[in-house]
This record gives structure tokens, sequence and C-alpha cells, in this order.
């Protein structure tokens, strides 16, 4: 009987092992599941379009509801394209074409 008992003893420690062993393993099929990440194009420099406070339609596009300024890294824009719609956003703010805030 102690040849079993030593066994089992012997044996505790390894299925900790294991278990530690196996929580990594867990968590890899996780990073195998996320989804592929395309990269974002700047809409103006592929169609070669200009940005004006005119177009107050466009400029909603990049503009949340609550009438906050979208980021670059949700819009995909450019560094150079994303000044200037700030700028004209805030100049078709300014003369009404677009609301500071909703109401």
């Amino acid at each position: 009987m102690s040849d079993v008992e030593n066994k089992d003893i012997e044996a505790a420690p390894e299925t900790q092992a294991q278990d530690t062993a196996r929580e990594p393993d867990e968590r890899a099929p996780r990073a195998k599941n996320k989804a592929f990440f395309r990269k974002k194009v700047c809409r103006f420099c592929t169609q070669k379009t200009t940005i004006t406070y005119k177009d107050a339609d466009m400029l909603r596009r990049y503009t949340t509801e609550r009438g906050k300024i979208l980021p670059r890294r949700i819009t995909g824009t450019c560094a150079k394209h994303q000044r200037r719609l700030a700028l004209e956003i805030k100049r078709a703010r300014s003369i009404c074409l677009l609301p500071f805030v909703a109401d």
C-alpha cells in the first residue's frame, strides 16, 4: 500500500504542473480568433478631393451625432487631411452650416 500512496503523492505535483501548463495554451486560441485588421486609407488622398467648408454633408460624416470631430484612427484620414478637415469643420460651424453641439 505504501507504493500506491507514494504514486498518488508523486502524481499530485505533476497534475498541478500540467494544469499551469494548460493555462497559456487555453489563451492561445483566443488570439487566433482575432479578426483580421485592414488598414484604413485616406479618402481624400485616394480620390484627390478637396475639403471645403461649403460641403456640409461631407463634413457631417466626420462628426459624431453630438457634434464632436471624429479622430483619424476611426475615420482613416491621414494627418495632413485630418488637420485640414478639423479646420474646415470649425469654419462650417462658425457660419452655422454645422452645429457646435447637438440638441
